[in-house]
């Protein structure tokens, strides 16, 4: 066996191991859960103690109602003579003569004295002198107290119930919330490496659906499952006390429905794995398809972009309706196994009845205990396909959480200052692979302090790759990057990303109002300085148009242009008081007089700061102090404008295009 073949989830041993994880991971939980076991176990001991005081009370109702027979022989026999004569006296109650000759009438109209049923039918026609000898007197008293606690016992139980689930609930709820904290943590430790290799829906579909799953299947199964189990046994324990013979008839029925559930349970876990795997593929394709509407209805991709929706719809559709449909059997089979169970005991009780080895009431503590087991059963095999869909979304969430975080920096203290850094930049034999590709090969170069330095080439040329790096993004495979003469292996990401501002190409605007968007992460930005660079950068005469000015809201859905919104980032990483900043190809979406304009802009406000742009337009940077070219990852050409145009060679070459173009 291939020992790199990543296992799946719906591997018998997985699914122990997402459980025993998810064990593990609710320890914290433990003070919580051991409260909720010992109600549990509270209320299931009430629970399986009320069956048998419910046969006691059955059987003191059933024995008040039961004839006296002795008497009733005693005046059978007194009257059947030919001739009444003289009154008799039973437990200080007199019998006339008249009495007895109507009792003998009647007793004679009856075919078969030995009949319980046919003498009852005629009690209330015998006088009454005979009645109040004859039929038993109930001791209300007793059967009152025990009633009464009765009564209380299902109470009891029921709010030891009420409190374990309401426990549960808590506890659910509560380990939900902490694994989104953790996973909200998680995705700000995870290298930029993972975000290239998974897809955005499928991140999407783990912290969202998948969590949701744990939630709601833990809050449908855990709080259910310790009660069961525990009813279960106790249930089990009282049948053989009360009766072995009757146990093991309702032992025996409910064995089927175990097995049956057993192999319904093992063939259906694979589906729910599939589920969570379609769904996080249906999410990913949904994201993708809306956050580019625009451009498939450009393309006229609308159908192919729905014929890929219905296939993994299909898939969603297929997994969900097997897995549901194998599960779903669960609650079939355990509600025959449970009227299997009843009549099992009813023919089974009669029998031992007729036979003077149990009682009535027995039979009806037997039926409560079969409600009680079956019922228990039933739970805990819906449980178990909850717990199956708790495991399978566990795995994806786990999975995402153990993933390798980024190099480990608690142990770096070095930390240097922004009012203490000049801004100079060292690339020294830097070598970079990405994707198993030789990404940058022996870069070296530097940038003075204060600089503005530009960085050109043809697409995948390294260009960008060069500047995540500076960012720390990613981490060097051999070579040394150095800011004010420290290497960047002893600073933290968070003070590089201090040091330096990163304008994208791609803008970016959330939900919020103009000023929030330009301000960013920034405090104590003066009225004074926020007009000056939306003035320089031309930004005051779109904000000047709107009707709150900094106020109004906007978001990425609004009809704002992509100038517009490039406007706004610039001026957002203007703002970042940091003494590097590097402009990632800012100002392509904008026209190319007003590119200069804001070039112009951007060199005025950030005069003291070292400035590194990645453009593809060779004519707007022809005033840099350096430029640097780069091809295959390589730097082949390094110098002003001019010196590059006097080389005569890839440089001039890709300028000259450009200008006859």
């Amino acid at each position: 066996m291939n020992e790199n073949v990543k296992k799946s989830p719906c591997d018998s041993k997985e699914f122990r191991g997402s459980i025993k994880r998810l064990i593990k991971e609710l320890s914290v939980f433990k003070k919580m859960i051991v409260i909720s076991i010992i109600f549990a176990l509270i209320g299931t001991i009430l629970s399986v103690i009320a069956p048998n005081m419910l046969s006691s009370l059955s059987d003191e109702i059933g024995k008040e109602l039961i004839i006296e027979h002795d008497t009733l022989d005693y005046l059978i026999e007194k009257t059947d003579k030919n001739e009444i004569t003289e009154e008799i006296e039973i437990e200080g109650v007199t019998i006339s003569v008249e009495e007895q000759i109507e009792f003998k009438e009647i007793i004679d109209s009856i075919d078969d004295t030995s009949s319980d049923m046919k003498i009852y039918s005629k009690i209330d026609k015998m006088p009454k002198s005979i009645q109040e000898v004859v039929m038993p007197d109930m001791d209300m008293g007793k059967i009152k107290q025990m009633t009464f606690t009765l009564v209380i016992v299902y109470i009891v139980s029921a709010i030891c119930m009420y409190v374990q689930a309401e426990n549960m609930a808590d506890v659910t709820n509560d380990f939900a919330q902490n694994l989104r904290s953790r996973i909200s943590r998680k995705i700000n430790l995870l290298p930029f490496k993972y975000f290239d290799k998974h897809s955005y829906g499928d991140i999407l579909s783990r912290t969202t659906n998948d969590v949701d799953t744990i939630a709601q299947s833990m809050n449908q199964s855990f709080e259910n499952l310790f009660s069961s189990i525990i009813l279960v046994i106790g249930t089990v324990i009282m049948m053989f006390v009360t009766n072995w013979i009757m146990a093991i008839t309702a032992v025996v029925a409910t064995i089927m429905g175990i097995v049956l559930t057993g192999k319904i349970l093992n063939k259906s876990q694979k589906y729910f794995i599939s589920r969570q795997k379609e769904l996080g593929e249906l999410n990913n394709h949904i994201e993708e398809t809306y956050s580019n509407i625009k451009i498939i209805r450009a393309n006229n991709g609308k159908k192919q972009t729905l014929d890929k929706f219905e296939k993994l719809n299909q898939k969603v559709y297929q997994a969900n309706k097997k897995s549901q449909f194998l599960s779903g059997m669960m609650q079939p089979i355990m509600d025959f196994v449970g009227n299997f169970g009843y009549v099992a005991v009813c023919i089974v009780g009669a029998i031992l009845t007729m036979n003077d080895i149990t009682t009535f009431g027995v039979i009806i503590a037997f039926i409560a205990y079969v409600e009680l087991f079956t019922s228990s059963f039933v739970q805990i095999a819906q449980s178990t396909t909850f717990i199956q869909s708790t495991a399978a979304a566990s795995y994806r969430v786990f999975e995402f959480l153990d993933e390798k975080e980024d190099v480990d920096e608690k142990k770096i203290a070095r930390i240097l200052k922004k009012e203490d850094t000049k801004g100079q930049i060292e690339f020294c034999n830097v070598n970079f692979i990405y994707n198993k590709m030789q990404a940058l090969k022996n870069i070296t170069t530097k940038i003075e302090a204060g600089k503005k330095v530009a960085i050109v080439g043809t697409i995948g040329s390294g260009k960008t790759t060069l500047m995540e790096l500076l960012l720390k993004f990613y981490e060097v495979d051999s070579g040394e990057i150095k800011i004010d003469g420290i290497s960047l292996k002893e600073l933290k990401r968070e003070n590089i990303h201090r040091l330096c501002t990163l304008v994208f190409q791609e803008p970016w605007v959330f939900n919020g109002t103009i000023k929030e968007n330009i301000i960013f992460n920034r405090k104590n930005v003066s009225k004074k300085l926020l007009d000056e660079v939306c003035e320089e950068l031309g930004l005051n005469e779109f904000i000047n148009e709107l009707p709150k000015r900094y106020n109004t809201k906007i978001s990425d859905k609004d009809n704002i242009s992509l100038g517009e919104k490039q406007l706004i980032n610039i001026a957002r990483g203007i703002l970042e008081d940091a003494p590097i900043l590097i402009l990632d190809e800012a100002t392509s979406n904008l026209d190319i007089e007003t590119e200069k304009h804001v070039r112009d802009a951007i060199y005025k406000l950030a005069k003291s700061k070292t400035i590194i742009v990645i453009s593809h337009r060779l004519t707007t940077i022809k005033d840099m102090d350096s430029i640097i070219l780069m091809n295959n990852g390589e730097i082949i050409e390094q110098g002003t404008h001019d010196e590059l145009i006097k080389l005569n060679g890839e440089y001039a070459r890709l300028y000259n295009l450009q200008v006859k173009n």
